[in-house]
């Protein structure tokens, strides 16, 4: 039997931990998309749509309708941008907080199952050595492509 790569490995097992989150998250009300924005905004509170959408990696429509969603359910505010007339400061908004916390420890517990029976020293090397894997590929330049000659 072929050993799955490293690289299988992580993007499968993120999948699973997305889809357990999301069917229990699903119990509160909150979509994938919405928790993702929700959680992406606590982290990074006050930045523009354009950079949240970029933060993201989706088109700047598409987290402008989500945050539409949000902002329709108290859960973000739309701040005008002091230093740009055009542009949109987000924010929780207070409603927002105990959702967090709730999908937190959503959050908790689908990676406490995750980690059930793994030994601990296990459990350690294997954050380690994901850390380096992480800053790694966060330093490094993203590789030049060279465009052909071809028109």
């Amino acid at each position: 039997m072929k050993q799955d790569s490293l690289a299988f490995l992580l993007s499968d097992t993120s999948r699973l931990l997305r889809r357990r989150f999301d069917a229990k998250a699903r119990s509160l009300g909150v979509s994938r998309a919405q928790w993702q924005v929700l959680f992406a905004l606590s982290r990074n509170e006050g930045i523009n749509q354009t950079g949240l959408a970029d933060y993201l990696e989706v088109e700047t429509i598409t987290l402008c309708r989500m945050v539409d969603r949000l902002e329709e359910a108290a859960l973000v505010e739309r701040r005008a941008d002091p230093a740009d007339r055009r542009a949109w400061r987000l924010h929780l908004t207070p409603t927002a907080h105990p959702l967090l916390e709730k999908l937190r420890g959503i959050g908790e517990g689908v990676v406490e199952d995750a980690q059930a029976g793994v030994d601990p020293d296990g459990l350690a090397a294997a954050m380690a050595a994901l850390s380096v894997i992480r800053a790694n590929l966060s330093s490094r330049a993203e590789p030049c492509v060279k465009k052909s000659g071809v028109k």
